[in-house]
């Protein structure tokens, strides 16, 4: 039977690689406005600032998106994007002339995003804590700008909403923290010990 320790570190590194997909692939966790008008994914709120600060080339960003948008035209059964056309196609041609105060107003949802994709990408050599930070990190922003907007009329089609995708995203950030899950891993293996033994005793006194 396999160590804890080794139950743990194959359930992180099923974990990290998971997120690490849901990430790079951008599968839609959160519908929130941002500076190219509508972010669905970390990956594109980090972009869209990435663009409108020109902090990086946009070669890049294209870097960034190319993998979840090959993805997206799979499934969609579309024709594969060409790498020069990222840009427009995700709407970030014109963000260079936009002011980023829609960004910076929910700085929780844009550092939370910045640390989601740091955690994926580095959670591939060693998984950690960012990962999960990240994740956090943009529901709470998400939970406080929809508490803020409550009391204000909002377009349907531009309100805060989160897809049930977020779940499987904090789950598999937490389960790739290694020592969290040994500690789990030993909880359940004591506990099953125990009860295996009281079932002993009381065949024995039978």
């Amino acid at each position: 039977m396999a160590s804890s320790r080794e139950w743990a570190s194959f359930i992180s590194s099923v974990a990290s690689g998971i997120y690490f997909l849901i990430i790079i692939f951008q599968v839609p966790l959160f519908r929130v406005t941002c500076s190219s008008g509508i972010c669905r994914t970390p990956l594109q709120v980090t972009c869209s600032q990435l663009i409108a600060s020109e902090l990086f080339p946009a070669v890049v960003v294209k870097a960034l998106l190319y993998p979840g948008a090959i993805a997206n035209a799979f499934f969609k059964n579309k024709p594969i994007p060409s790498f020069n056309n990222l840009l427009k196609l995700y709407k970030f041609t014109n963000v260079k002339a936009a002011p980023a105060t829609s960004d910076l107003q929910r700085i929780e949802v844009l550092a939370g995003s910045y640390l989601s994709i740091a955690g994926a990408i580095f959670g591939l050599l060693k998984p950690g804590r960012m990962s999960l930070f990240g994740t956090l990190l943009i529901l709470w922003g998400l939970v406080r700008e929809a508490i803020m907007r409550k009391s204000t009329s909002i377009d349907p089609a531009r309100a805060i909403y989160m897809y049930p995708m977020m779940l499987i995203a904090v789950i598999s950030a937490f389960l790739s923290i290694r020592k969290d899950v040994r500690k789990i891993v030993r909880s359940y293996r004591s506990k099953t010990n125990t009860k295996h033994s009281w079932t002993r005793l009381k065949a024995k006194q039978v």
